[in-house]
């Protein structure tokens, strides 16, 4: 980006407008991606009277960030319990998919029945039973069911603006993932005991003479807490429920046994909505006029930015470069000050060259996965309906790229004059890995601990090693070898034998201070995403977006390359040819304010009180931070490598 606008010079602004234009039509073709829907399955069609399947997947809530398996709880058990054999996504986001003993039918209404254990002998639960079930309510947990692979849903109806309640009626509906298991009333805990299934189908076209068709689009539930007494059942395990304001609600005492009944009813409704749309409820649950803003805010200030500094720094270069290669007066030239004086210093090779290419390897790494991830699923191609596909496609491509990040790194630790690169390639290969995965195994511990089903068991987590030791080690050294044996990248000036002498710094030359100064403009360009993708993670809720975050990581990959730019040449004509580490550090200098945005975000959105709840968000956000550091570091790094290696071929070196 920086090359195209150096090369066009003074037009570097009207290019940055047209750029601006082309990627305003982007966003329009990326919008309607958003709702693009490649199945990750077939539609299952059903006939009338056929069964449709309700399956558990797990217990969540934003308090505790622990999910549980749905069996965990004393609900009502089939007589066989079956768990679907799962992906690596599904392992590791704490998905444990199990039948149910729910009997739906295709079209066919149920009023109430019984879930088990017939009225006349009622489901008991033990005071160890009912303390954990209290214990579930009290920390605001939810149940996730799905019906055809479609999870169910709470509908939420409210008035957008109550001034204007009398001149329209008209609800505003949102829908909640999952229902909640229960709720408080003071220091009373009530389960949900009944549930309302609300299913929908769309009728298929068939030939005259067929049976129907049906196909299910949407999944809801009204759950609903009827107290033993006031559910009337029969013999047949039929029953009949009360009136909505005379029935009083099933309270959990954590004290003593409680008796109670399990109950379901099963409604259906005709939709228009067609199979492909189904997950539409799901992923539009996001205000998406915030996004349009958000996106447009920071393509016009980014790239607004980026002509200004585009513009200042090639005239400041040209003027430069022309006051260097001028060689009428000799006396300027001995009182000659900036950037060129640094030339016998500026490709000298820093401490730590090998840890240096080694990070910059899986800053690479992390690239290649990241933009193949989200263009692949801007596609629609890792739809929600393939449950851990976006993480099980995370992992592998991160493991496959290891053959770039060696490639890179080994080039890179050849220029800087390395001479081990079997060591290099080992660091390459577990530096980043091994950090990750120390600080999983150290959460994991603790997930173990609360027997949380978010725990990664033991052969998943042997697997996980067989791939980084199996594909990716070997896959890091491959690219190694091939990097380390290419020429080195060619520097235009050669570096003199005795080191120059730094001059005193001003004080706003510091690090610290270039790192606030270097984070401001690409954490500004994607901080509003940044709320939708912490929402997604920490809150449960489906994130699909990936049209506007493809568009807010370009922008991203612009602001920190051209911001890298401008720090390395402040830092050059301050004759501090040290340029090397520091430009790789300020470059990240984005991810200081995600973790500063991490903690304002825990302190104000989330619940959380406990210890290890509290454990897990700060440990996955440090990984969240550093690999973002490694990310902006990388792109910072190179963009600011590319420009001086420029800049230096342009003037002429006695």
């Amino acid at each position: 980006m920086s090359g195209i606008l150096v090369t066009n010079g003074a037009r570097s602004a009207t290019g940055s407008w047209m750029l601006l234009r082309y990627l305003l039509l982007l966003l329009l073709w990326l919008h309607d991606t958003d709702s693009f829907y490649v199945p990750g399955v077939a539609p299952i069609n059903f006939h009338w009277n056929d069964p449709v399947e309700i399956k558990a997947v797990k217990l969540t809530s934003s308090r505790t960030q622990l999910p549980y398996e749905y069996y965990s709880l004393p609900f009502c058990q089939p007589t066989e319990i079956t768990y679907k054999a799962e992906n690596l996504g599904e392992v590791l986001r704490g998905d444990r998919i199990v039948n149910t003993p729910f009997q739906v039918f295709m079209n066919v209404e149920k009023k109430c029945e019984v879930l088990c254990n017939f009225p006349n002998k009622p489901v008991t639960l033990t005071v160890d039973q009912s303390k954990l079930m209290a214990e579930r309510i009290r920390e605001d947990y939810y149940v996730h069911l799905i019906a055809d692979n479609l999870p169910v849903a709470t509908r939420l109806e409210f008035y957008s603006n109550r001034e204007e309640e009398e001149k329209k009626k008209e609800k505003d509906v949102q829908f909640e993932h999952g229902y909640r298991l229960g709720f408080l009333d003071g220091n009373k805990f009530y389960l949900h005991n009944h549930l309302s299934f609300i299913l929908y189908y769309h009728r298929e076209d068939v030939e005259e003479n067929q049976e129907p068709t049906y196909r299910v689009v949407r999944f809801e539930v009204i759950p609903q807490s009827i107290k033993l007494e006031d559910l009337k059942a029969d013999e047949k395990g039929m029953c009949t429920l009360p009136e909505a304001t005379g029935s009083a609600p099933q309270e959990i005492d954590p004290t003593k046994e409680n008796q109670l009944l399990f109950t379901y009813s099963v409604h259906w409704e005709e939709s228009d909505i067609k199979w492909a749309s189904r997950w539409d409820t799901y992923l539009t649950m996001s205000d998406v006029q915030i996004h349009w803003f958000s996106i447009i805010n920071s393509v016009v200030v980014v790239f607004f930015l980026s002509g200004i500094l585009s513009m200042i720094i090639i005239r400041t270069l040209r003027k430069d470069i022309a006051n260097y290669n001028k060689e009428d007066d000799i006396e300027d030239t001995m009182e000659e000050s900036g950037w060129k004086l640094v030339h016998g210093d500026v490709f000298r090779p820093p401490q730590y060259p090998m840890i240096l290419s080694s990070l910059l390897g899986s800053g690479i790494q992390l690239f290649c996965m990241i933009l193949i991830v989200i263009f692949v699923a801007m596609l629609g191609m890792l739809s929600p309906s393939s449950r851990g596909a976006l993480m099980t496609t995370a992992c592998f491509l991160f493991m496959f790229m290891g053959v770039f990040g060696g490639f890179f790194a080994g080039r890179l630790y050849r220029t800087l004059k390395g001479h081990r690169w079997k060591k290099g390639a080992f660091c390459t290969a577990t530096l980043y890995p091994g950090v990750v995965f120390g600080i999983c195994f150290v959460l994991n511990c603790f997930i173990w601990g609360k027997h949380s089903s978010g725990a990664v068991p033991f052969p998943t987590m042997v697997a996980l090693l067989c791939m980084w030791f199996g594909i990716s080690l070997p896959l890091v050294y491959l690219g190694y070898y091939f990097g380390f044996r290419k020429q080195p990248y060619d520097n235009p000036v050669r570096t003199n034998q005795i080191p120059r002498q730094i001059p005193e710094q001003r004080w706003y030359m510091n690090k610290f201070v270039g790192i606030l100064m270097a984070g401001i403009l690409p954490f500004g360009a994607m901080f509003i995403e940044l709320f939708f993708i912490f929402s997604a993670i920490w809150e449960n809720q489906f994130y699909y977006l990936f049209g506007f975050l493809f568009l807010v990581f370009i922008i991203l990959v612009v602001s920190c390359s051209q911001i890298s730019i401008v720090m390395v040449y402040f830092q050059l004509c301050a004759e501090d040819y040290r340029w090397w580490w520091r430009t790789f550090l300020v470059s990240g200098g984005s991810a200081f304010y995600v973790l500063i945005y991490a903690v304002f975000y825990f302190v104000n959105k989330l619940d959380i009180v406990e210890f290890i709840p509290s454990l897990l968000y700060f440990g996955y956000t440090a990984l969240m931070v550093l690999s973002f550091w490694l990310l902006t570091g990388t792109i910072g790094f190179y963009a600011a490598y590319m420009f001086v290696r420029k800049i230096y071929a342009a003037v002429k070196i006695d």
